[in-house]
């Protein structure tokens, strides 16, 4: 997932800064496509087929222009994990909305909607060797629907933190920051959710999973 580079989003933060406002919209617009991305891969199977990707990357767009101010005060984090911080609350109010609404069980046993179809195969990618031969392209078929069914079965914190860890490539102290724990909690959560993971896929598709990334 590609994100737009530091020294980019760091010349049109100043410039947004000394109050041009055109450096702030292009600053959201190019930074759009990858929070979409992002919250695509995080959103529950079942959510995802009822609420669009795009229309939470709207609301989290339209936060994040009221509240730059605040952003440039405080300065906390880097512009793209703030914007990663705020979509991780509208995901979450997405979800406990869905679930309020809901008159009945959700299937999750079926196919993640078309939407997440490249991000769940990003991924599994993560995990496999990415040598491009007849033997990496079998196992790339085969595992994308056992990380279909692995993800669908997984909860929304595993979920979440596997994606910021393998899809994003945060590092641990980047995913501390943004979850506010500290780097020990956030590497603990990581691990756990590493090992349910691979649990779900079973011992012949972790034999193929490469090492997580670096604490």
């Amino acid at each position: 997932m590609s994100w737009p580079t530091s020294e980019r989003t760091a010349q049109l933060l100043e410039l947004a800064k000394k109050g041009q406002s055109e450096a702030l919209t292009q600053l959201l617009t190019e930074h759009r496509e990858a929070l979409r991305r992002a919250i695509a891969m995080r959103l529950d199977p079942a959510l995802a087929r009822r609420v669009d990707a795009s229309d939470i990357v709207q609301d989290v767009m339209l936060e994040a222009s009221k509240r730059f101010e605040d952003y440039l005060r405080q300065n906390k984090m880097p512009f793209s994990l703030w914007l990663r911080h705020l979509a991780r609350d509208h995901i979450i109010d997405a979800h406990r909305r869905h679930r309020k609404a809901q008159r009945r069980s959700l299937d999750r046993e079926q196919a993640m909607n078309a939407a997440n179809d490249q991000s769940s195969m990003d991924l599994a990618m993560a995990f496999i060797d990415p040598e491009k031969t007849p033997a990496a392209a079998a196992i790339r078929r085969e595992l994308q629907e056992r990380f279909r069914q692995a993800l669908l079965q997984m909860d929304e914190d595993d979920r979440e933190i596997i994606v910021f860890r393998h899809v994003e490539q945060l590092a641990n102290q980047e995913v501390a920051l943004l979850l506010n724990l500290t780097e020990a909690a956030a590497s603990m959560r990581y691990l756990r959710a590493l090992r349910r993971l691979r649990t779900l896929l079973g011992p012949e598709d972790s034999q193929v999973m490469k090492s997580g990334p670096a604490s």
